[in-house]
């Protein structure tokens, strides 16, 4: 069975939107290995509308960045209740009906893993219902002041459990977290 992933660049105080914002020079070596791993193991990738609208304008004026011609040809499903007809960016589709089935059926089939990149509303709610099997925050070494964050006062409680952390050159700390349980 294929597994769900999710790397978030996250601030001390939580932020998840805009990393751009509060990385500063903190992007070191072993945070590149960290985030060529997650890439070299997905071979599709799960948007929500808002990211789909972003990187759909920012990566294909971009296909010379490493993360351009990684995320550009990648197999990608947008979860959307808004966004209609055919998506414009390669290999992007809108995934038809109830998104949580789509998910559950996508894990049983042949496969790497299967990324949600961006999307903390898809995030959080894969999550919530058991599909995300491994959630990499990559903490930096800042206070981003603002901006919106992972986890809202009206989550349910939910338990997780530390698969692996480590501090990178520049202080980033990768902690990955899987279901409790497993």
């Amino acid at each position: 069975m294929r597994k769900v992933t999710s790397g978030l660049f996250a601030s001390v105080d939580g932020v998840v939107q805009d990393p751009y914002n509060f990385q500063y020079d903190s992007f070191d070596d072993e945070l590149g290995a960290a985030m060529g791993t997650f890439m070299g193991r997905t071979d599709t990738v799960l948007l929500g509308r808002n990211s789909y609208a972003e990187w759909s304008e920012w990566w294909p004026a971009h296909p010379d960045d490493p993360f351009g011609q990684w995320i550009n040809p990648i197999e990608k499903h947008v979860a959307s209740t808004t966004l209609t007809g055919d998506l414009t960016w390669q290999n992007a589709a809108l995934i038809q009906g109830d998104v949580h089935a789509f998910v559950r059926d996508l894990k049983q089939q042949d496969g790497g893993d299967i990324a949600v990149c961006g999307s903390v509303t898809l995030v959080r709610s894969l999550l919530f219902a058991g599909l995300l099997d491994e959630l990499q925050l990559m903490v930096h070494p800042a206070i981003a002041g603002s901006g919106r964050k992972l986890f809202e006062p009206t989550d349910p409680p939910t338990r997780l459990r530390l698969v692996g952390s480590t501090v990178t050159s520049k202080g980033n700390v990768l902690s990955t977290y899987g279901p409790f349980g497993d």
